[in-house]
């Protein structure tokens, strides 16, 4: 009765034979009578099973399938339905050798069939695929990840657009988290899991018509995933793509899930288009906030430089961008880590950054530090630490741009810089966290021309911040100063006042012509302000150190005949001010003769002058037997029994103008207006000026002047007689030298000069 039930129950007539040959699909059903009526594939796939399954697939058998298949494409949908119900069967029976033997062929039929109707097979080929990974045994899921793989590796002529992933996803991803109790089989489960998704990504991104992987119930599953098993790495070494090629590691190397995963966080993201980057870093941050690996950065930063060197060039900024966003919210101790992982990566962006993008990402910057400044108090160490991170990373995002383009950026931040002559402590926070970013910036610029360093409006606007209230502000701009003058590493050798200038090295070089030209412009709002700066009562040690350090590089970078006649009058005023301005302490003035006599030391150093250095030896012996306390080093604290000792008791032991004019002039420089008064008030802080720029190019600069004009420094033109000869005539040198004089001290006489052009006209 079997039989009968088997074989011959169904519909009658013209169904009858069909109906017999799809009922009897057993092969045990009626022995063996029904097997010659059965079609020809059934026969096909039922003779590559082996009577055992250890003896696996029957070769010869397989490639009469195979053959078979080839010759007759249709069929394979139903090679495929056939195999896939034999291999249910056995899954059921937990007959696990015949499902691998099942699993072996339509691989092989997969690999061995390329045509149109591949696509019917491959319905079959994935239902068996996610029949084993439903299966509760590790050694089926492993095997239909690894077919899955094969599988994704095939290019399809012609890709299937109602093909859905979804499954795949997320069975691959649960591989992913395994927690299987032994780790031999637990790293297997992952691999497979993480090799599963790479596949699920090269079948899905290639194709714009298939189904969307970058939608976020997908990245969402894939991206954590990846990052699970990448922190489980025991150290991180990053590499970009073209140094390593990514994390595949050397050849003959065991794989791993941590390095496998990189390896398909980078294929990922090389795929990725602009549209599609912030779908991988939003679950990337999500992920990093959820399970708080933010602190230590260690890890944080690895995986940010992998997104950076994977990525597209282009799209870097996206990323710089994106984790902007994100620096503000969480507590303080994760703001600075997010922007200790800005800054590691913030230089990589750095190179195809272009145009509004640099000042963009400037901008954000700055307004996280006011944001941050504004927060006051509020756990002040971890804003502390936050407010590094962030000037860090502005400094190597700058250290990665063009020089012209580091100048703007310091142009940009100098203008945010709070300019109140009285700020609040918010303001004056806010003014040394901007400077210490400035000279961040500053320090990655390296300067070839003064001009180019200091454009007006920079250098003015620097200027302006040279009297600011706080003296530890102050101290940071004569910093950036120093940064941007000094281009021979003179800095470390005139960090300490000194009269040793032999031992110090100092690296001099003849001044350039566009450098004379500058000072020329410039000059005397420098010094104005660099004189300023050392009057104020609030100065500190380290204050009138680094003004110090700041004239001294003056001195080396402009070492020439042309300027010897300013710094010197500059030099002279500093030792008259510690005598006659009334608000300096008596440390103050001792440290301001100090100065003096080790920066008068200096000149005849650089500038090769004898019978200067003579001079200024004598002095300085001079002090030594008498007033030692007037010479270097700086002291914090002068205690002075005797009042007697003051420098303004002491005056014979001042360098004196006219012995300085007369070793001068017998070294063949031209001092005629060392000779007048000095363009100083005397003593005190000089009054405000509306346009440092300005008032330097009004009160005249004589032979610097000659230097903008476009004469040369030791031409004919220079005599001492007639300085120059203008559209309108000649001017005397000895006339222009009391004309620059009193134009210093707010005062022309412009009838003099009309009388004296009328008389030279009459006598030519």
């Amino acid at each position: 009765m079997s039989f009968v039930k088997c074989c011959f129950e169904g519909g009658e007539g013209q169904d009858f034979l069909d109906s017999f040959v799809q009922k009897c699909t057993d092969p045990g059903c009626c022995c063996g009578c029904c097997s010659a009526l059965r079609p020809r594939y059934k026969r096909l796939v039922d003779n590559i099973f082996p009577a055992s399954p250890q003896d696996g697939l029957v070769k010869s058998n397989m490639e009469k399938l195979t053959f078979y298949s080839l010759s007759s494409p249709e069929k394979l949908d139903r090679i495929g339905e056939y195999l896939f119900q034999k291999a249910s069967r056995d899954i059921y029976r937990r007959r696990h050798g015949f499902v691998i033997i099942a699993m072996e062929a339509m691989d092989q039929l997969l690999v061995a069939c390329h045509s149109q109707t591949l696509n019917l097979f491959v319905e079959s080929f994935l239902k068996m695929v996610q029949k084993l990974l439903e299966s509760t045994d590790p050694q089926l899921q492993i095997l239909a990840t690894q077919s899955f793989v094969r599988f994704a590796n095939i290019e399809e002529d012609t890709p299937s657009y109602h093909r859905r992933y979804d499954f795949f996803v997320s069975k691959f991803s649960a591989m992913c988290h395994s927690n299987h109790g032994e780790p031999g089989p637990r790293d297997r489960i992952r691999l497979a899991g993480i090799q599963g998704l790479q596949g699920v990504i090269r079948k899905t991104v290639s194709d714009d018509l298939v189904e969307n992987i970058w939608e976020a119930q997908h990245m969402d599953k894939i991206v954590p995933s990846l990052l699970y098993n990448m922190q489980s790495a025991e150290k991180y070494e990053t590499v970009s793509c073209a140094e390593g090629g990514g994390a595949g590691g050397e050849e003959g190397e065991e794989e791993s899930p941590p390095r496998l995963a990189e390896a398909c966080l980078r294929d990922l993201l090389a795929r990725a288009s602009f549209g599609h980057i912030r779908s991988v870093l939003r679950p990337v941050l999500t992920h990093f906030d959820r399970h708080d690996l933010w602190i230590p950065t260690d890890f944080a930063v690895h995986v940010f430089k992998i997104i950076m060197f994977s990525i597209q060039a282009q799209y870097s900024y996206s990323v710089v961008e994106a984790l902007m966003q994100q620096l503000e919210a969480g507590r303080g101790g994760v703001r600075a880590a997010r922007a200790a992982v800005l800054a590691a990566i913030v230089g990589i962006a750095a190179g195809d950054s272009v145009g509004p993008s640099v000042l963009e990402i400037i901008n954000n910057i700055l307004t996280n530090l006011r944001a941050s400044v504004a927060r006051g108090a509020e756990k002040e160490t971890e804003e502390k630490l936050y407010q590094e991170a962030l000037i860090n990373a502005l400094g190597e995002f700058a250290d990665h741009l063009p020089d012209y383009q580091k100048i703007d950026i310091m142009m940009f931040i100098v203008n945010k810089v709070p300019g109140a002559a009285k700020p609040s402590r918010a303001d004056a926070m806010l003014q040394h966290i901007l400077l210490k970013s400035l000279l961040k910036v500053g320090a990655t610029y390296k300067t070839t021309e003064l001009s180019k360093a200091f454009p007006a409006a920079f250098l003015e606007a620097l200027l302006r911040l040279s009297s600011a209230t706080e003296p530890s502000t102050r101290v940071l701009l004569q910093r950036i100063l120093h940064t941007l003058l000094d281009r021979r590493d003179n800095v470390p050798r005139l960090a300490v006042v000194t009269l040793d200038y032999d031992a110090a090295g100092l690296s001099v070089e003849k001044c350039s012509r566009q450098d004379l030209i500058f000072i020329s412009k410039h000059g005397y709002a420098i010094f104005s302000a660099l004189y300023e700066g050392l009057q104020l009562e609030s100065n500190s040690t380290e204050n009138i150190a680094c003004i110090y350090t700041t004239i001294a590089l003056l001195c080396v970078e402009l070492a020439a005949d042309d300027t010897l006649c300013d710094l010197m009058l500059l030099i002279l005023a500093i030792q008259q001010s510690s005598i006659s301005n009334p608000v300096l302490s008596v440390s103050q003035q001792c440290q301001l003769q100090a100065v003096s006599i080790s920066l008068a030391a200096l000149l005849p150093h650089v500038a090769k002058l004898p019978r200067l250095a003579d001079y200024i030896h004598k002095v300085v012996e001079a002090r030594r037997e008498e007033c030692g306390h007037l010479l270097p080093p700086l002291q914090h604290e002068y205690r002075l029994s005797d009042p007697t000792l003051l420098p303004a008791k002491v005056p014979y032991l001042m360098m004196d103008q006219m012995a300085i004019s007369e070793c001068l002039k017998a070294s063949g420089v031209e001092c005629g207006r060392l000779q007048g008064a000095a363009p100083y008030c005397g003593g005190g802080p000089l009054q405000h000026r509306h346009s440092w720029i300005e008032t330097g190019a009004a009160a005249g600069r004589d032979s610097l002047a000659d230097i903008a004009a476009g004469t040369e420094p030791d031409s004919a033109a220079s005599s001492p007689t007639l300085a120059r000869r203008s559209d309108s005539g000649f001017w005397f040198r000895g006339h222009e030298d009391d004309r620059a004089s009193t134009s210093r001290h707010g005062r022309r006489f412009e009838g003099d000069t009309v009388i004296v052009f009328v008389i030279l006209c009459l006598c030519t």
